[in-house]
């Protein structure tokens, strides 16, 4: 984001609070950083507050003699390169949904020619509402961008959907956003990612398997191919849709993920998310096992499951550029995923705490570490999308510094 200029448009929630420390990473990141606050905002954080961060003046009145000589609310919205609405409120979205233009912020945002980022927040009833999703609707099809809005607890003491993705998250969607406009820095490049369970068989209608829903490599799968890559998907059994672009290749066992992921390659970039079932039975019943009455349990002796990470990594003529791997823990996240970083003969592992209660699997949201030769380093909780996003965006990074051609020189 080094010299991207941002106008930050603050909303009036709660959650207002936070675009604060948003303008302090941003900045953080080499990004000039304008903002328009509402009436309603200044209820919440000052105007001297997000001057002094942004070390530039904040806009608010419409009708400001000096500013609006110039047309200003033009003018804020022609020199910056995005535009991010954090906290996007109810009220705020209504009024961009239906165009209405009646204070400096509305103006800007019906004036706009630049990409518009919004980072909900609100009540998880008015976030849940006919309305506001209707008007969300009408947004989306105006080609403005949403991030967000998280489950969790919330300033009425409610809990639901409603909380404002946090900073981290939000640029990171950002930068996702001006990589897009600046162009896809993985185009010509081919990105194999595994997602979801495999399941063992027992027998033609049981099976062994984990919780796991699919939703992060799914994800990472969408952020490669917006990122203009050749994505190949092999899935385990999910419910989820197929992203858009994308190549997906079916399977249930790991032995068939093993195959797949094999008959794949060649790819630049191997992410790893699936959760493989460690063992499989060491024989498949043909037929349904039946209870054994006082006999007790059948006896099921089971055998380990090829590691495909480990299988991929240690092939040097087929093994992808950058090869990411994924721990999912309960307990010592980071020491257990270092310890698979060396094992496992990788370049990044990004670790994750699993354990009862986390909400992590099957959820929506992820707080990860990212481990690699370097050292370790730990992400703010975001979405899903926001943890692919970011990961991409790294790994399209990480190639045009290593590679030659197409990625660029070697440095």
């Amino acid at each position: 984001m080094n010299g991207t200029s941002i106008l930050l448009v603050i909303g009036g929630g709660i959650a207002a609070y936070k675009s604060l420390d948003l303008i302090r990473r941003a900045r953080e990141r080499g990004a000039r950083v304008r903002a328009v606050m509402t009436a309603g905002a200044a209820h919440f954080v000052t105007p001297l507050s997000v001057a002094t961060l942004c070390e530039e003046k904040v806009f608010s009145d419409l009708f400001d003699l000096k500013d609006e000589t110039e047309i200003g609310h033009i003018r804020l919205s022609r020199e910056a390169d995005l535009i991010i609405i954090a906290p996007a409120t109810a009220n705020l979205l209504a009024r961009m949904a239906n165009g209405i233009a009646d204070d400096l912020a509305a103006t800007v945002l019906l004036a706009a020619n630049k990409p518009i980022l919004a980072a909900p927040a609100m009540n998880w009833k008015m976030w849940s509402h006919p309305a506001t999703q209707r008007n969300l609707a009408q947004l989306r099809a105006d080609g403005v961008h949403v991030v967000g809005p998280n489950e969790g607890a919330m300033a009425c003491n409610e809990r639901g959907i409603g909380r404002m993705a946090e900073p981290d998250e939000i640029l990171a969607a950002a930068a996702m956003l001006l990589t897009a406009e600046q162009g896809q820095l993985l185009t010509g490049a081919h990105v194999l990612v595994t997602a979801g369970p495999t399941h063992e068989p027992i027998d033609p209608v049981r099976y062994i398997a984990n919780r796991s829903s699919g939703k992060q490599g799914y994800a990472v799968a969408a952020a490669a191919a917006r990122l203009g890559a050749t994505v190949t998907l092999v899935t385990g059994p999910v419910g989820i849709s197929a992203p858009a672009q994308v190549k997906v290749i079916r399977v249930e066992t790991a032995q068939e993920m093993l195959a797949a992921v094999e008959a794949a390659l060649p790819a630049d970039i191997g992410v790893f998310a699936a959760a493989v079932a460690d063992w499989r039975l060491a024989e498949h019943h043909g037929s349904k096992l039946k209870k054994a009455g006082s006999a007790g349990a059948p006896p099921l002796a089971l055998t380990e499951n090829p590691d495909i990470l480990k299988t991929i990594a240690s092939r040097p003529a087929r093994r992808p550029a950058l090869m990411i791997g994924f721990a999912a823990e309960t307990e010592n996240v980071v020491e257990f995923a270092k310890a698979k970083l060396a094992a496992k003969g990788c370049d990044w592992i990004v670790a994750n705490d699993v354990s009862p209660g986390s909400g992590v699997m099957g959820g929506n949201n992820n707080e990860v570490h990212l481990v690699t030769a370097k050292g370790v380093e730990s992400w703010p909780a975001m979405s899903k999308d926001g943890v692919a996003a970011e990961l991409m965006r790294r790994a399209a990074a990480y190639l045009s510094e290593a590679r030659d051609g197409r990625f660029g020189a070697m440095k």
